[in-house]
């Protein structure tokens, strides 16, 4: 007797218009609804339809989280009100005198929320300049319950090796968990190369058009249960509207992708050849960075965010900040429009000066998300913003 092939898997971008958002089964509506409820009615106690009260679990949350997990190649996926309440969520399960190994360069709210929310806790970070695996198991010890980083990092671009990292914390008894944040699942999915958790800020590319601030963890359930207590203990998740607006941003995500990821490499390419007005560009497109050809191995394309370095420091970044006309003096990422912004002074304005400029956050730094405009436009809008450093 001849059986049916197994059918061949669907692609991303399908899965990120249809996963988990079949036809309401209600009401027949093609796209998810907008379950504006807090409680749900019960036919008698405890005999419901699934859901209780809108903390615990939602319909339109539920899409979201079914189509995050299927894009991210993850067991279960958990929605959060912003990407620090995911971060927060995953770091609540530590308990006091366990021991975080983080890549130095990393979110400043990360970095904030590790040192005077997480550390007065009783829970310690260490962090290491040097992305290479080795340094990570180096600074791993039998206290040590999780490995974070982000990759590639905010704002200096680094790529780290996922793949070598996640056998370093397992070595020791950790897990690794990937903000994911600056690629986006389209162009990375950690779970491929070891990771335990992803997480994101919906905020940026997975919402992509700046209207709504979410987050999410990923992972598979055995790790996700106890973070799904902490996500109904605490509270912190987002309201029906927030879910809906970033399940219609992720429909186009891949499409999105793509753009970014093209505008991105002909400006990096573009700006490195600025040396004039431009020290150093940041982006793991181009073959002078550090982590081009293990970019190439772990991603699909290299993403939308550059940094550089102007000559002049501080004052030629603030003149600059300020003379562009399409890219938005903002902070945030990873929407349609292209935006720039002042590390030292705005994302990891809460990293102490000192540990910054070492770090090499230093006043000269300007990071660029580079959006889905016509290309040919925003280089010449960072041209004539170039053109005026010099007046």
């Amino acid at each position: 007797m001849s059986q049916d092939p197994t059918p061949e898997p669907l692609g991303f971008a399908t899965r990120a218009i249809h996963a988990g958002q079949d036809a309401d089964p209600a009401t027949g509506a093609t796209v998810v609804p907008i379950y504006a409820t807090s409680t749900y009615t019960q036919e008698a106690p405890g005999t419901h339809k699934g859901y209780e009260y809108s903390r615990s679990g939602n319909p339109t949350r539920a899409a979201l989280e079914t189509c995050l997990a299927s894009l991210e190649g993850a067991e279960q996926a958990l929605a959060f009100a912003s990407g620090l309440a995911a971060s927060t969520a995953v770091l609540s399960t530590l308990r006091p005198g366990d021991e975080v190994v983080a890549s130095a360069d990393l979110y400043g709210g990360t970095y904030r929320l590790l040192e005077r929310v997480f550390r007065p806790m009783g829970i310690v970070a260490r962090y290491t300049e040097d992305p290479e695996p080795e340094t990570f198991a180096a600074l791993t010890n039998a206290k040590t319950k999780l490995v974070w980083i982000e990759t590639p990092t905010n704002p200096l671009l680094q790529i780290l090796d996922i793949e070598g990292i996640a056998r370093a914390a397992h070595d020791a008894g950790a897990i690794l968990a990937v903000d994911n944040t600056f690629a986006s699942p389209f162009v990375q999915q950690p779970i491929r190369f070891g990771a335990d958790l992803v997480v994101h800020s919906t905020t940026k590319y997975i919402g992509g058009h700046s209207d709504v601030v979410g987050g999410a963890v990923m992972g598979p359930l055995a790790l996700i249960e106890p973070i799904k207590f902490y996500q109904n203990a605490a509270g912190g998740v987002p309201g029906p509207f927030d879910a809906w607006l970033t399940l219609r941003g992720v429909k186009t995500l891949a499409i999105r992708m793509e753009r970014h990821n093209a505008n991105a490499i002909e400006l990096a390419s573009w700006l490195e050849s600025r040396r004039e007005e431009i020290e150093r560009v940041y982006y793991p497109g181009l073959f002078s960075h550090r982590g081009h050809a293990l970019a190439g191995r772990q991603m699909n394309g290299y993403g939308g965010m550059i940094s550089v370095r102007l000559r002049g420091g501080g004052p030629a970044a603030r003149r600059f900040l300020t003379s562009t006309r399409l890219f938005s003096l903002a902070e945030s990422l990873g929407g349609v429009e292209s935006l720039i912004s002042h590390p030292a002074t705005m994302t990891h304005a809460s990293i102490p000066a000192d540990v910054r400029a070492a770090r090499g956050v230093d006043d000269g730094l300007v990071r660029l998300s580079v959006g889905i405009e016509d290309v040919r436009d925003l280089r010449a809008d960072l041209e004539q913003a170039l053109g005026r450093l010099a007046e």
